[in-house]
């Protein structure tokens, strides 16, 4: 990964820099307890999974527990792109040799629902990024059913739960209202509702990476990777929306859903903000540029890498082509191979190596 600014691209400086947004506080972290499951008896989709959970959490939640971990952790594997199709012990079983983790994270209970985030860690012996879901579940008729981002369920629990805060509530609504198609590349679905680069307006960082996709491998070329430049390392929000913190208070992976069918994944991160469904303002401060891995992959040199999403109708996020869609005034375009393709702007061609400013159009 080429982290030395070989040229700048300075087209459009006479652009008005916006004025910097307020960053939200976050709510408090909570404390890690059991992983993985005291719960889960051998042969049960939960065994072998790690689990974050508060105590406080886990004392409301009681003996129940184990049923929810239960459920959340059949869906994830369900789910997961390397265990799909595998029964829950050999899907944790396989992932374990790799010395990859699933982990079901609980962070919040009222009554009758749950909330939190799960995810399947990436291969720490290559480049490459997790699968993570925010998940709601609710107890019905003495068992709980889990919705994950993408399931009906997820969608209808959204509408529903105490759990939502009303505007996460809006904001995730307003992307059901249309499908946004991740195979268009080009035309009026390219438009990307004015997302920024993940840095402040009118600052610079260098591409050290190309359209590539999320984990390094398959899949829509959706990821860009970033470092240096004169914005202090800072990452911020691509675009106003609500934040999660997907690691848990400390770790460097953070989603922000947008309006508008769009969310955005930042990794590798250090020094970040603490977020939990949390509404936030455009470029808020997620954390710094960093090489932390607390779902997977590795990271060679401090960067971050920069990912997006689209939605359906079911609240379905899945990573999507860059390719023709402008983000922070650049129009960025596949190479012949990943990490190799670049950024355009009036007339003005950024590849990797390439230090960019971050433009509002």
């Amino acid at each position: 990964m080429k982290l030395a600014a070989t040229a700048f691209a300075v087209t459009g400086l006479l652009a008005a820099a916006p004025p910097t947004a307020t960053d939200s506080p976050p709510r408090a972290a909570a404390a890690v307890t059991g992983s993985p499951s005291a719960e889960a008896v051998t042969g049960s989709p939960s065994a072998g999974v790690a689990v974050k959970m508060p105590a406080a959490v886990a004392d409301r939640l009681g003996t129940d527990r184990g049923a929810l971990l239960d459920a959340v952790s059949a869906d994830v594997l369900a789910r997961s792109h390397d265990a799909r199709g595998l029964a829950p012990k050999a899907a944790v079983g396989r992932l374990a040799a790799e010395g990859r983790k699933v982990v079901v994270d609980v962070r919040e209970v009222s009554g009758d629902w749950a909330r939190g985030v799960a995810y399947v860690e990436a291969s720490r012996a290559r480049h490459g990024e997790p699968e993570g879901w925010l998940y709601i579940a609710h107890r019905e008729d003495g068992r709980w059913v889990p919705g994950l981002e993408g399931d009906r369920e997820f969608a209808e629990h959204v509408a529903r739960s105490p759990l939502v805060g009303t505007a996460e509530r809006r904001t995730m609504t307003a992307y059901a209202e249309r499908k946004a198609t991740p195979e268009a590349q080009v035309g009026i679905l390219a438009n990307t509702n004015g997302l920024l680069l993940p840095w402040m307006p009118d600052y610079y960082m260098t591409v050290t990476g190309g359209p590539h996709s999320h984990d390094g491998a398959t899949g829509y070329w959706s990821a860009l990777d970033f470092a240096g430049g004169n914005a202090s390392g800072l990452v911020r929000s691509s675009r106003e929306g609500t934040a999660t913190s997907m690691c848990g208070a400390g770790g460097g992976w953070t989603r922000v859903i947008h309006p508008g069918g769009f969310s955005t994944d930042y990794y590798h991160m250090r020094n970040t903000t603490y977020y939990n469904g949390t509404s936030i303002g455009r470029s808020a401060l997620l954390g710094t540029i960093g090489t932390d891995t607390c779902a997977g992959g590795s990271a060679t040199g401090a960067h971050v890498h920069w990912s997006l999403r689209t939605y359906d109708a079911n609240y379905n996020g899945q990573y999507t082509w860059l390719n023709g869609r402008t983000i922070g005034g650049w129009t960025w375009w596949n190479g012949s191979s990943q990490y190799s393709g670049c950024g355009t702007r009036l007339g003005v061609t950024a590849c990797p190596g390439t230090a960019i400013y971050n433009r509002t159009s």
